[in-house]
């Protein structure tokens, strides 16, 4: 089975050929962060003018890469929810138009079902049912697994994601979009101790995140030791914001699997590819005696295959879509 999965949820334009759910032929990613840093963050009208400009070339190209044309396609698989909207209509657009000329399924991905998948593409040997932390710019769940197809929130961010809380502290602290590497980098340099930072508590819902609270209290340090004359090492602030986003994560996480009983955790989703969080996740379910899984580095940020992956599995489920489909800026996995 070929699958071509196609994502533009945001500022990355890609596409890709999965063969047989598991195995990529071929992926391409157009980005746009060069183009965004300037801005400091994502201008949703660049980024829909962008997507046009670029989808056809990506597509194009990774149906070569993989040597397959669109007739040797089973399916075309795209990102429709969640994300920019402007963005996700240019890629559900093109892959309507597409499905419909060659005469192929039109697949409709959920975008945190596609970065789930990304595990599937680093581990064959994993399969359903296990616990899933996401976590990115958009996004912090965990969710559980149920089936290729099937997903249960048990614990989601009631304001900014953890993503959004790195890239807004690395801004405060003078680091160029996307601020989260440069956080990651630093923070190999700093005294992850250094300072006491916050783990905001959430009421009703013991797996429910919250990242407002750090995010207001690491810029309200810089402000006021900048108001005092005072110069805050840079190096350790982001080691210890690092070290405080990954407890938050890690702690909420194997305390989940703990209260459900899954004996497997994966990981997924830009965050993923941080090195503190991924240390602290690795190590805490070694202590537990739970499996982890992770997608190598290349599979955490947007991508084409993951889509390519779990467009697969839905149509093996029956899961397609006609002319009618529609972008959706936000949408629960619960509701797909």
């Amino acid at each position: 089975m070929l699958i071509l999965g196609i994502e533009s949820s945001c500022d990355e334009t890609a596409a890709s050929v999965v063969k047989d759910c598991r195995e990529i032929r071929s992926s391409v990613i157009s980005t746009q962060i060069e183009e965004h840093k300037k801005y400091g963050g994502v201008v949703p009208e660049i980024a829909s003018r962008r997507h046009c400009e670029n989808i056809l070339g990506v597509v194009r190209k990774a149906l070569d890469d993989a040597q397959v044309t669109l007739a040797d396609l089973d399916g075309i698989a795209v990102t429709y929810a969640p994300g920019l909207i402007g963005a996700l209509l240019v890629g559900v657009s093109f892959a309507k138009a597409l499905a419909m000329s060659a005469g192929k399924p039109l697949i409709p991905v959920h975008h945190i079902a596609g970065h789930i998948a990304t595990n599937y593409l680093t581990f064959p040997e994993l399969e359903p049912p296990y616990l899933c932390l996401v976590a990115s710019g958009g996004h912090s769940h965990i969710i559980e697994v149920l089936s290729y197809t099937k997903f249960h929130v048990i614990g989601r961010t009631r304001d900014d994601a953890a993503g959004e809380c790195f890239d807004k502290c690395a801004r405060a602290m003078g680091f160029p979009y996307p601020g989260g590497v440069h956080i990651d980098n630093a923070s190999l340099s700093g005294d992850p101790k250094a300072f006491r930072l916050p783990h905001p508590a959430v009421a009703g819902n013991e797996f429910d995140f919250s990242f407002s609270g750090l995010k207001t209290n690491v810029i309200n340090l810089l402000h006021n030791s900048e108001q005092k004359g005072i110069e805050i090492n840079r190096n350790d602030l982001a080691a210890s914001l690092q070290a405080t986003i990954s407890e938050i994560l890690t702690g909420k996480t194997i305390a989940a699997a703990k209260a459900l009983g899954y004996r497997k955790v994966a990981f997924a989703g830009g965050v993923s590819a941080n090195t503190g969080v991924r240390s602290a996740l690795s190590s805490a379910c070694e202590e537990n005696g739970f499996e982890f899984y992770m997608p190598e580095k290349k599979l955490c940020g947007d991508n084409g295959a993951m889509i390519a992956c779990q467009g697969s599995y839905n149509l093996l489920a029956g899961i397609t879509a006609d002319e009618s489909l529609n972008a959706v800026a936000t949408l629960s996995m619960e509701d797909i």
